[in-house]
């Protein structure tokens, strides 16, 4: 650690004493010694590792490092939005640097933070909507302005690297219909649908009829218009309902983001639905966030941005599968395909954050500023992945024998 003087910095406040110096040093080493320095309120800076720091956090009062000290990763966030932790730097390449280093951070840190993975999230049927609300009942007009043309908010897929997100975003939905082999006449059942768009590529593309589930009284409403607006309202039913009260029986069970917001405490009941919705030649894909090995949710995150979220590790999520006596046929990881996604959201999100802050305020605006430069930072490092999981009942023969059908041309 070494310590300098920043010009120019005032401050009413007395000196850090040695114990929070102390206390700083130690975090230093449980983020892993990133390349980066602290500055505090009176101009000392404390580099977390030796050589000149290509990042520096400025913790601005006394009040917002004891609260880093005691919950770096929250207080990191709500010191942001606040204007309370300042940065020199771009975000996005500090939060890499964090971001790798953890891979350094003592083995003791990692294994406290997995024991809050143990802490299941209860995600009942009134709270599950009160969570969807908080983030997705924000408007239409606020995601318009950064998302693609169809408002698709999950992953895209990047057929040539330089493609634009709106022929990523329709190369996704392709590929989710291809994998999934959907034939003209068959029935569909999808569980959290966003915006309709994949439903409404299914039925137009693909000749099905489907029903699709969703808890967002704005993503409906959206949804069933844009039925009426393309003529697919006979073959497209937008439910407002939770997945969990999906009855009948369907070809193909398809889900893009919403396990995530399942809880690990209630695959069972996903299962249950996955089980008694699958005819018996049935198959299904589930494309979901994942981590490598089991963590708990940040604590920012899930207060600000996704209440009641919940990020598995694959292995978390196969036992759903093997109790309902599916057979997982593929698994593919879309880890960089979400990283670019989500620098075409901040690029957008960034050009019109003018509009955003006269929606709500710059509070806001730096909220999802640091959600969105996070995550592409998670992703980038492999902290976070993106799973798509294809599975069918035991014993189903109708898929091909390879995967050349699903990547020929494209």
């Amino acid at each position: 650690m070494t310590a300098s003087r920043e010009r120019g910095v005032e401050s009413t406040e007395t000196a850090p004493s040695a114990f929070e110096r102390w206390l700083l040093q130690r975090l230093c080493g449980v983020l892993g010694h990133p390349q980066i320095a602290f500055v505090l309120w009176n101009g000392e800076q404390v580099s977390a590792a030796p050589g000149a720091p290509r990042g520096r956090i400025h913790l601005r009062d006394r009040g917002i490092l004891r609260a880093v000290l005691a919950n770096p990763e929250r207080a990191f966030g709500e010191g942001y939005m606040d204007g309370r932790i300042g940065l020199d730097g771009d975000l996005m390449d500090l939060l890499v640097l964090v971001f790798r280093a953890s891979d350094r951070a003592p083995r003791w840190a990692s294994w406290i933070k997995r024991l809050g993975s143990l802490v299941p999230a209860f995600n009942t049927l009134p709270r599950a909507r009160r969570n969807v609300h908080h983030h997705y009942d924000l408007g239409n007009e606020f995601y318009a302005l950064w998302l693609d043309e169809q408002l698709v908010y999950t992953c895209a897929y990047f057929a040539r690297p330089e493609a634009g997100l709106e022929e990523a975003q329709r190369a996704k939905l392709d590929l989710v219909c291809r994998k999934l082999r959907l034939r003209a006449g068959e029935s569909v059942l999808e569980t959290g649908c966003g915006w309709g768009a994949l439903a409404l590529h299914m039925a137009e593309h693909c000749g099905v009829t489907v029903r699709a589930f969703n808890v967002s009284t704005e993503q409906i409403r959206y949804a069933r218009d844009a039925a009426r607006r393309r003529g697919l309202a006979d073959r497209v039913e937008f439910v407002e309902d939770d997945y969990r009260n999906a009855t009948g029986r369907y070809d193909a069970f398809v889900s893009v983001g919403m396990l995530e917001h399942v809880g690990r405490a209630h695959y069972p009941a996903l299962g249950r639905v996955i089980d008694r919705a699958l005819e018996r030649h049935g198959r299904g894909l589930l494309h979901f966030i994942g981590h490598a090995q089991p963590i708990p949710m940040n604590p920012w995150l899930s207060r600000y941005i996704f209440p009641g979220a919940y990020i598995p590790a694959l292995s978390e999520v196969l036992p759903l599968f093997e109790a309902r006596k599916l057979e997982v046929m593929d698994v593919e990881n879309l880890r960089r395909h979400y990283a670019r996604t989500l620098e075409h959201w901040l690029e957008r999100f960034e050009k019109a954050n003018d509009r955003v802050a006269a929606l709500y305020d710059e509070r806001f605006v730096r909220m999802w500023r640091l959600y969105l430069a996070s995550s592409i930072a998670a992703f980038r490092t492999g902290s976070t992945q993106l799973y798509q999981i294809l599975f069918a009942r035991a014993g189903h023969e109708a898929l091909p024998w390879t995967r050349h059908d699903l990547y020929a041309g494209g």
